[in-house]
C-alpha cells in the first residue's frame, strides 16, 4: 500500500507540476540545452497525461506491446522532433496532441488490447505530435543533441511511472481503472475543444 502512495503521490505532482497551457514555449528558459529539454515534458498536462496513459494502458497489453511500448514512444518523439528540425510544417499538432490524450484515456477506460502492430503505429503516431511540439519549441541555437536528450529521458521517465501505476493498478479493481481512464479521455475532449 505505500508503494501505491507514493506512486499515487509522484503522479499527482507530475501532474499538477503545471496547469499552464502547454504550447508555445512554456516561458521556460535555463542556460542548459539539456535541462531545457528535461523540463519541457513536465511543463504541460498535455505531454503528461499522454505519456503516463500511454505507460499505463501499455501493462495491460500482450508481452511484445508491453515491452515494445517505451521504443514506439521515443521512436514516434524522434520522428516528431525529426520533422520539426527540418523544417516540416505539420499541421494540427495541437489537435493531434489533445486527441492522443483523449485517445489513451479512452484505451484506458474501455481497457483496450490491440494487436502490437496496430497499438505500436498508434503509439508513435501519438508521440509524432508530441515530438513535433517539443522539436518546434527548442530554443534557437541550442544543441539537438543535449536537448533532445533531455526530452527522450523525461519522456521515458513520464512513460515508466504511468508503467509503475498502471501494474499496482493490476491488482485493484477495473472500476477504478476504468475511472481512471474516463477522466484522462475527458481531459483530453476539454484540451481538443479548447
Amino acid at each position: 500500500m505505500k508503494k501505491m502512495t507514493k506512486l499515487l503521490m509522484t503522479a499527482g505532482l507530475m501532474l499538477t507540476a503545471t496547469v499552464a497551457s502547454a504550447h508555445p514555449g512554456h516561458g521556460l528558459h535555463t542556460h542548459s540545452d539539456f535541462l531545457s529539454g528535461l523540463l519541457h515534458p513536465f511543463m504541460g498536462i498535455d505531454h503528461l497525461l499522454a505519456m503516463a496513459a500511454i505507460g499505463f494502458w501499455s501493462i495491460r497489453q500482450n508481452t511484445a506491446m508491453k515491452n515494445g511500448a517505451p521504443l514506439f514512444v521515443v521512436g514516434g518523439m524522434v520522428l516528431g522532433a525529426a520533422l520539426a528540425w527540418g523544417g516540416l510544417n505539420l499541421a494540427g499538432v495541437e489537435t493531434g496532441i489533445a486527441m492522443s490524450v483523449l485517445l489513451a484515456g479512452v484505451l484506458i477506460a474501455t481497457m483496450a488490447k490491440l494487436p502490437t502492430a496496430v497499438g505500436g503505429v498508434l503509439v508513435a503516431l501519438f508521440m509524432i505530435t508530441h515530438g513535433y511540439a517539443h522539436g518546434a519549441e527548442m530554443t534557437a541555437g541550442a544543441s539537438l543533441l543535449s536537448y533532445g536528450a533531455g526530452f527522450l529521458i523525461a519522456t521515458l521517465a513520464i512513460t515508466f511511472a504511468g508503467r509503475g501505476l498502471g501494474a499496482l493498478m493490476l491488482k485493484a479493481d477495473n472500476r477504478v481503472t476504468r475511472s481512471l481512464g474516463g477522466v484522462v479521455a475527458v481531459i483530453g475532449g476539454v484540451l481538443a475543444a479548447g
